[in-house]
């Protein structure tokens, strides 16, 4: 199934079934009004949430409208928790070499996450409002996965059982001010503004083949104003998302509804690009000598979206975002 979510003027928006081919939609009225809603209500609603899709599919349902993507929230527009990762080694690696930060004691076998805001997340092609350009202002491509509940000190074998929904992420970073927050050894704060969303969150099966061993194996297609930036592909994610979801809920339980973000989607290698600008200038440093790039300026636009490895569109639509200064 997919859902998407369109403002009506409540704080968590209406719950839209997405036909397969993401041309239709329908209201969920009657079965549940969000998708908060419907994620607490999961065993209940499960079924027939999946016969209205049915109808979709098929031509059939009452009330149908043509899907339009700009006028989507985020999946989630806001949740009990944002747990992000960071399961791309190679992209870790290179961050210690960009924030001059010492090695993170068992980075390979114990996975990193912080906890960010979770009540103001942003949809696929929302303007993104921020205070200052030397901030240094970057994307972040990302996969995640939206939970039911899920009990404390679960085995990262049965947490895959409680993911519900695959998401896109572009999770903003604001570089400037990440490297004093994490040495004062709080982790981020104002480095980390809202988080952005492509307007689609699919259940696992949407993606066919593409979800395997709790990985989203879907290159991410990255331009920024218009040139291609990268398509690094979420299949060499280290830890799976079982792993993180278990990490996350190590010493407490996790609410339904909880996102957690599988970190920058990061390949070994070079050839694929990047997914945020700050990999891609430790790069030229370690290639040139210095970084070329610079972060991104107010009126800069990025476009991302998944695609499978015959090139045809992943499930999650398109994040096409724009920077403008705050109050602007």
């Amino acid at each position: 199934m997919k859902f998407a979510t369109q403002a009506d003027g409540t704080l968590d928006g209406r719950l839209m079934i997405v036909s397969h081919d993401a041309r239709s939609a329908v209201a969920a009225a009657g079965i549940a009004h969000s998708l908060i809603d419907a994620l607490q209500r999961w065993d209940a609603v499960r079924a027939p949430l999946q016969a209205l899709s049915d109808e979709l599919d098929a031509s059939r349902a009452a009330g149908a409208v043509p899907f339009v993507a700009a006028r989507c929230l985020a999946p989630l527009p806001r949740s009990p928790q944002w747990l992000d990762g960071s399961a791309f080694l190679n992209h870790g690696r290179l961050m210690e070499r960009a924030f001059n930060s010492p090695p993170i004691p068992q980075f390979e076998t114990l996975p990193v996450m912080y906890q960010g805001a979770s009540d103001d997340f942003l949809g696929a092609q929302a303007d993104v409002p921020l205070r200052r350009e030397a901030d240094g202002i970057d994307f972040e491509g990302e996969f995640g996965v939206v939970t039911g509940p899920v009990p404390m000190g679960v085995s990262a074998d049965a947490a895959l059982g409680c993911i519900r929904l695959i998401v896109q992420i572009n999770d903003w970073s604001l570089r400037a001010l990440g490297p004093r927050e994490m040495q004062s050894g709080f982790g981020f704060l104002q480095a980390k503004p809202s988080t952005a969303f492509a307007p689609i969150a699919v259940t696992p099966d949407e993606l066919g083949n593409a979800w395997q061993s709790g990985r989203v194996h879907l290159a991410l297609h990255v331009q920024w104003n218009g040139q291609r930036f990268g398509e690094p592909n979420g299949n060499e994610m280290n830890f799976h998302f079982g792993e993180l979801v278990a990490h996350a809920a190590h010493t407490r339980r996790l609410s339904a509804g909880t996102i957690v973000g599988s970190g920058t989607v990061s390949n070994t290698g070079g050839a694929a690009g990047s997914a945020c600008i700050a990999e891609r200038r430790v790069i030229e440093m370690i290639e040139q000598g210095a970084a070329k790039t610079g972060f991104m300026r107010f009126g800069d636009r990025v476009h991302m979206q998944a695609k499978f490895a015959d090139g045809r569109d992943g499930p999650f639509g398109v994040i096409d975002q724009r920077v403008v200064a705050a109050g602007g």
